[in-house]
């Protein structure tokens, strides 16, 4: 004979079946309205230069695509850190995404011993845009190319001051990465994001900078800026006349890259949502025409993609830099 705590244990699970179901309905139903409210990209630099301009762009097209306002937040500082730490601490709800350069996913835990967030724990959501990088010179600097850079660094009696918009982020490294493969000595001045940094580059309060070309080449054109060397291991097709600085120091690579990811425990799908709406409007023809006007290229990646792409670029970094990290974390 069945009694009732039999009955009554047989309706627990019927009740517990149907929240379940419930919950799982709910989760369905937020995941294929998301989002229902302004999205905020936090943007670990100060406002100004192509990697702050990136988001702008995507944000308005996002904006018109879903309804919902997608807002910039800069928060530089730290080699991008303070903002890296914000986005960590944020809802897992795929309303907060940290958009940046490589620095606080790749190079900080490279440098520092110990960091408010932890790196790997943040869920990729999208590769937004690639780009290229140019060592740029003050034209009081007198070379033309990268040997007569580093002659006549070695020649000079105090260091040339290199600029970077932080400690740990990836143009200090490549400054370092330089220094090591080149044997010179060049004072490193942090700055709170490459905006600030080309400003007092062009009032030669610095003497050199490995920039995002989007950043430097209308100087360039217009006489204010030197290009001595490309960063990457081709030829710029805007500058075709500068070499590669892997032609004199082979090994040596740096690229700008611009990534989105989410907040640690961000679910997959949401993820997933966030990627292909990135995707769709950065392969957009006016979109991609904007980037290419500040000299980037769209890319709009697979989570998949940026995982394996911010994979690469540590362990790229980790032996690239690997001889100079004990030098620098003692700055």
């Amino acid at each position: 004979m069945r009694g009732p705590t039999h009955h009554r244990g047989l309706g627990q699970c019927c009740v517990l079946a149907v929240l379940g179901t419930l919950a799982a309905t709910a989760s369905a139903r937020a995941q294929s309205d998301f989002p229902t409210h302004t999205i905020k990209f936090v943007v670990p630099l100060a406002a100004g230069g192509a990697a702050d301009i990136a988001p702008r762009i995507v944000a308005e097209k996002l904006s018109a695509r879903w309804g919902q306002p997608v807002v910039i937040e800069n928060r530089p500082g730290a080699g991008h850190t303070i903002g890296a730490d914000a986005v960590a601490k944020a809802p897992p709800d795929g309303y907060t995404l940290l958009v940046t350069p490589p620095g606080p996913l790749v190079t900080s835990q490279l440098l520092y011993s110990k960091l408010s967030y932890d790196p790997a724990a943040f869920v990729p959501v999208s590769i937004v845009n690639s780009g290229h990088v140019v060592l740029v010179a003050n034209p009081k600097i007198p070379a033309s190319n990268l040997r007569e850079l580093i002659a006549y660094a070695k020649a000079q009696p105090n260091p040339l001051r290199y600029a970077s918009p932080g400690a740990g982020t990836t143009p200090h490294m490549t400054g370092e990465m330089l220094n090591a493969l080149a044997g010179i000595q060049t004072t490193h001045v942090p700055y709170r994001g490459l905006a600030p940094a080309v400003t007092d580059l062009l009032a030669g309060h610095v003497d050199i900078m490995f920039d995002n070309l989007g950043n430097s080449l209308q100087y360039i054109r217009q006489g204010k800026l030197k290009a001595l060397a490309a960063a990457g291991t081709a030829r710029i097709p805007e500058l075709p006349d500068i070499a590669p600085v892997s032609e004199t120091y082979p090994g040596f690579k740096s690229a700008s890259l611009l990534f989105a990811v989410a907040p640690p425990n961000t679910p997959p799908a949401t993820a997933a949502k966030l990627s292909q709406a990135i995707a769709d409007v950065v392969r957009q023809p006016d979109v991609k025409k904007r980037l290419e006007d500040i000299s980037l290229i769209a890319v709009g990646s697979t989570p998949e993609q940026a995982r394996e792409t911010i994979e690469r670029e540590a362990a790229l970094w980790r032996k690239a830099i690997g001889a100079t990290i004990a030098k620098v974390q003692s700055q």
